[in-house]
């Protein structure tokens, strides 16, 4: 019965209250050295996403070519700054997202949607793997109209590779962005060399790439470059 709870999505007025304050959050980011929260580089733009576990998922953005900045929190829920265990009973309708600070003259949008198809399994609604509840469903947080519309292009080119493939249809949810509350200060760059390079990590994709190139995993750790 817990199981199941934990993979409907809690309505608004029965989600946890959470509190006021917000989540410390380091100086510098643990690899890049770059801030992990606002004000970011000057020409840089932000990208939101959820693909499973944010441990291994952010680990593959940090690797990617022409992203200046990633940290993890949770978001498209309720619950103002929760805490991680709070997001994982399953009462703050939050999921686990990675935020992705990017230089577009180094790479684009587009591209950082293939890493974020590529690197997980976009049909699997409530769940990546083994790791099962509302923290782990895909997602898609749109900051401008622009995101939305190639993000939705971006879904419609990849579900016409999955069809294909024998993989039934994306439940990726395409969503506006919400708040984005960082995560506890361990969870950050939790698979750096300097906390916790060997440790868990359940991001896998379907193995079908769009376009030319395969996405990252947990094996692999690295990210396409672009075209």
């Amino acid at each position: 019965m817990f199981g199941f709870a934990k993979t409907q999505m809690v309505a608004p007025e029965k989600a946890l209250p959470g509190r006021d304050e917000p989540m410390p959050v380091p100086p510098r980011h643990e690899v890049l050295g770059s801030p992990l929260a606002p004000p970011y580089p000057d020409g840089t733009e932000i990208a939101e996403f959820a693909l499973g576990c944010f441990w291994g998922a952010e680990r593959i953005f940090w690797r990617t070519p022409g992203v200046v900045s990633t940290s993890v929190g949770y978001e498209g829920g309720h619950t103002p700054n929760p805490t991680y265990e709070e997001v994982c009973s399953g009462q703050t309708g939050h999921t686990e997202s990675v935020r992705v600070v990017y230089d577009p003259s180094e790479t684009s949008y587009e591209r950082l949607l293939r890493v974020f198809w590529e690197s997980h399994d976009p049909t699997q609604g409530m769940r990546q793997g083994n790791d099962v509840g509302t923290q782990y469903r895909s997602a898609v947080f749109y900051r401008t109209e622009l995101q939305r519309k190639t993000a939705e292009a971006s879904r419609d080119a990849y579900q016409q590779v999955l069809t294909g493939g024998g993989h039934g249809p994306i439940s990726t949810e395409i969503a506006p962005a919400t708040d984005f509350y960082f995560a506890e200060d361990y969870h950050q760059q939790y698979l750096s060399d300097n906390k916790n390079p060997n440790g868990y990590c359940g991001i896998a994709g379907t193995g079908l790439p769009l376009g030319d190139q395969s996405g990252g995993s947990c094996q692999t750790g690295i990210a396409p470059a672009g075209d």
